[in-house]
């Protein structure tokens, strides 16, 4: 039988409270998180992600790193928060130097085996989104997790949600972590 695959994205200090890419609501989703994966961890395998800048990136890349030289030299922004790092014993971390975590051969080879793939994570107007996408062009279903994603701020948040709310219902579905739990749950 086919098991879900929760992909925790990019939970970098970076974007907490603080960091040079704060996400507004990043300590709520991590705390959501937090509580998916110890309140469903017989439901879905996990992987987390992180983004990390590529020294011989070409092109528009290595025009953005260069200009977030000093946020990608800083070992403290680049770790993954404190709030998930226990879970990080449990489960596999890959890193990636774009914005979509299906670039990742090991995670688009498990998306690829899940039934289907839930989100979570930051920042949802990019990195979210575009593992969204890619993941759906290899033909997954994918599960939003809107109350486990953050975006910079509330509006491009909530236009995320919009934008997939276009996909719904045959190629992806929005809902709260403790929705799915309980659908899961109710189902099985």
């Amino acid at each position: 039988m086919k098991k879900d695959l929760l992909l925790v994205i990019d939970m970098q200090n970076v974007y907490g409270q603080g960091g040079a890419w704060c996400c507004h609501s990043f300590g709520k989703a991590a705390e959501n998180i937090l509580k998916l994966i110890r309140d469903g961890r017989d439901c879905f395998d996990v992987i987390f992600t992180r983004f990390l800048a590529d020294d011989g990136a070409e092109g528009a890349w290595k025009d953005y790193n260069r200009e977030n030289a000093d946020i990608n030299s800083d070992a403290y922004a680049n770790e993954m928060a404190e709030i998930l790092k226990g879970e990080l014993e449990n489960y596999p971390l890959y890193s990636k130097s774009v914005y979509s975590s299906m670039a990742i051969p090991d995670v688009k080879k498990a998306v690829c085996k899940a039934d289907r793939v839930l989100l979570s994570g930051v920042v949802a107007e990019c990195c979210v989104l575009s593992t969204a996408f890619a993941a759906i062009d290899e033909g997954a279903q994918i599960i939003y997790l809107k109350d486990c994603v953050s975006g910079l701020d509330q509006v491009t948040e909530k236009a995320v949600e919009t934008v997939l709310s276009g996909l719904v219902p045959l190629q992806v579905r929005i809902m709260t972590g403790d929705e799915y739990l309980l659908e899961k749950r109710n189902a099985g």
